[in-house]
């Protein structure tokens, strides 16, 4: 669904961030454009070392406002995470978003802030009422748990297994046998030698004994 409009000088600032984004990537975040849309900024968060989100993918978008930068923008998890200041809809609540917003912070800036809550929960603020309360009662607790769900809903996609060129090991391997057959072609009987020379042998020994 596309946002409000933005003004001209708001999409050559936000054209101008994620140009800066895709260039020099910040680190376990990767920006995602959405050419339908551009001021639906859509992000992939690594989970952290060390945080009970290590391991996990998370995809977070940040909706602007017409009158970005003047207000901030707002912004989501759409992959389901168990997190104080990340509502059981998504919505995620830090400072950088509301009080602290000021119109040159920048995208890079937010999601900077952003991926660091996933090492710093706030809990003092919290929008996931359990998740703050577990936090502050029984950090092992609360670790297990969001490990849990990180598992469940954060793992990042299966890469598939490259194919096999001819300049790999199966070119020389199992099927074949260095003569430039690779694993697939027909085999080929080749003639023995040995075999070959046998007919002409026996011719001999019978013109032998005709001369005895």
């Amino acid at each position: 669904m596309a946002g409000p409009p933005l003004s001209a000088q708001a999409m050559k600032l936000l054209a101008k961030d994620l140009r800066d984004l895709q260039e020099k990537p910040c680190e376990g975040i990767r920006v995602i454009v959405n050419e339908q849309d551009v001021a639906d900024v859509q992000a992939e968060l690594e989970g952290p070392y060390g945080t009970p989100y290590a391991g996990g993918l998370f995809r977070m978008r940040l909706a602007l406002p017409s009158d970005f930068p003047a207000s901030p923008p707002k912004g989501w998890f759409i992959t389901k995470i168990w997190h104080p200041n990340v509502s059981k809809s998504g919505e995620i609540c830090v400072n950088v978003l509301k009080k602290d917003w000021q119109p040159d912070l920048g995208l890079r800036h937010v999601l900077l802030v952003i991926r660091c809550l996933l090492i710093e929960p706030f809990p003092e603020s919290a929008l996931n009422e359990d998740a703050g309360k577990a936090l502050l009662e029984d950090y092992a607790e609360y670790c297990k748990y969001a490990r849990l769900m990180t598992e469940l809903h954060a793992q990042p996609p299966k890469r598939p297994m490259p194919l096999a060129t001819a300049s790999g090991a199966n070119a020389s391997g199992e099927g074949g046998s260095g003569d430039g057959q690779g694993p697939g072609s027909p085999a080929v009987k080749k003639p023995k030698a040995a075999a070959a020379k046998l007919p002409a042998q026996g011719m001999a020994k019978k013109k032998s004994l005709k001369r005895l």
